[in-house]
């Protein structure tokens, strides 16, 4: 690979990066806010509405797409990397948050102090419980797949990264709610229809999200001339 190449590459990997980290951080601000998402109509299964969900899962299932794009193109090692780096985002973030709220607001401020708590008071527990959840879920699915692209031989693509992201979300579905119902931010009567709702919408995303992963393969493997299997070296 050329100098001009490896650059592009490079800067490509930085931007997924980018995109991983915010889609993860974002995530673990917007999640007190619930809705329904109705889009074959409304019906419930073992009492759970399709589909109840936090606005949290909606840039959720975009890391999971990021990180299987990484380890298809970029290797394990790389996919782990910005894993890791998305600890510290979510770390840091949390940091900002607590200084955030222990500033005193002003008289005229638009967000007084206890409408800014009340919003984002629990983040520090939610993210605790989001990145416990994550970094097991995310390390499953990054060995996931590449157990799977080891024995298909880099064949099937559709199979790991339905098979990956599928295994990983139920982890992290599950993890995160029991998490959060442990720290009483979320009630248990609402563990079973959360964890079933959320569960199916992430299926659904990870289904539709296969076109997306196979046209960025192709776009990788067509610019820097990629054999089957073979994976892109930017050190």
């Amino acid at each position: 690979m050329n100098i001009k190449d490896k650059l592009l590459a490079q800067k490509i990997y930085f931007i997924l990066g980018g995109i991983f980290i915010a889609s993860l951080v974002v995530s673990n601000l917007i999640f007190q806010k619930f809705f329904y998402w109705y889009p074959f109509g409304e019906f419930t299964f073992f009492g759970a509405k399709f589909f109840e969900i936090s606005v949290g899962i909606i840039p959720y299932p975009i890391t999971f797409l990021v990180t299987d794009i990484i380890s298809e193109i970029y290797g394990k090692k790389k996919a782990n990397q910005v894993v890791t780096t998305g600890i510290f985002a979510s770390v840091f973030s949390l940091l900002i948050i607590f200084i955030a709220n222990e500033v005193p607001a002003i008289e005229s401020s638009p967000v007084n102090n206890e409408l800014f708590t009340k919003v984002f008071g629990q983040t520090a527990l939610a993210v605790l419980a989001s990145m416990t959840a994550y970094l097991f879920a995310q390390y499953v699915d990054i060995q996931v797949y590449h157990f799977w692209k080891k024995l298909t031989k880099g064949k099937m693509l559709w199979l790991r990264n339905n098979f990956s992201t599928i295994t990983s979300q139920a982890i992290d579905t599950f993890s995160v709610l029991f998490l959060l119902c442990s720290f009483k931010i979320l009630p248990w009567e609402i563990f079973g229809k959360l964890f079933i709702s959320g569960f199916a919408f992430k299926i659904l995303i990870a289904l539709l999200d296969t076109p997306l992963m196979y046209l960025a393969v192709y776009f990788f493997r067509k610019k820097f001339k990629l054999n089957l299997n073979e994976e892109l070296n930017i050190d």
